[in-house]
């Protein structure tokens, strides 16, 4: 029997394209500071002359000397990052190649944030067609039936937080129209915790789907 989790394939594909978008997003602003050498492989995505308050660096790595084409290559290859993700994560390799890409655009500037989401869109990928018995060992099944009714709205909570996070990241606002920068700083890295709570939530709870559907298809296999 042919397994596609639909749940897990939603999860990994948006979870996926959000890299690839944030890549972008690097990237621009790695391309506004022009063919400036960098001084470490350590960088702020955005530069002195971008900033629209205290903290809005975007912190980055990058092994490419040259702001201008370490943005170029953030921004194409998260456009191939995105692509992927939409179009190819359930693919046989789907999983190893959108790592591999994410790998590739953190080493030329793509940020950190996004190679954390990527690992764990990528090994959610890697569950697309699998009959995940380890999650129904650890997943009782009164869990597994909560959880599966939640999955499709953490995820658009995630997508919304996530939004919100790279504005704040980027202007301060809303945050710094009511807190001092330090403040409202501090705020963003616990929104960015929450973040990260919400993804696993929403990756374990897509499990729980597509156990409960593999769990009623067996049923009606059998009643055939």
């Amino acid at each position: 029997m042919t397994i596609n989790n639909r749940a897990t394939s939603a999860i990994a594909t948006t979870l996926g394209a959000l890299v690839g978008l944030a890549g972008i997003d690097h990237g621009i602003f790695e391309i506004l500071q022009g063919p400036v050498t960098p001084t470490s492989l350590l960088i702020a995505a955005i530069g002195p002359e971008q900033k629209f308050w205290m903290y809005g660096e975007e912190t980055a790595l990058t092994i490419i000397p040259s702001f201008l084409i370490s943005g170029i290559l953030s921004v194409i290859l998260g456009a191939i990052v995105t692509v992927w993700a939409v179009g190819f994560i359930d693919s046989k390799y789907g999983a190893l190649v959108l790592m591999l890409l994410s790998i590739a655009l953190f080493l030329v500037g793509g940020g950190f944030a996004p190679i954390v989401m990527a690992l764990i869109a990528s090994l959610a990928a890697s569950r697309i067609h699998k009959p995940l018995k380890f999650w129904r060992l650890v997943l009782p099944v009164p869990l597994q039936k909560i959880l599966r009714w939640i999955w499709q709205w953490v995820l658009i909570a995630f997508v919304l937080i996530f939004v919100f996070s790279v504005i704040i990241a980027i202007f301060g606002w809303p945050l710094t129209s009511y807190f001092d920068d330090k403040t409202a700083f501090t705020h963003l890295n616990t929104l960015s915790f929450i973040m990260v709570g919400m993804m696993l939530l929403a990756v374990v709870s897509g499990f729980a789907y597509d156990i409960q559907a593999q769990i009623q298809s067996e049923l009606n296999t059998h009643e055939r």
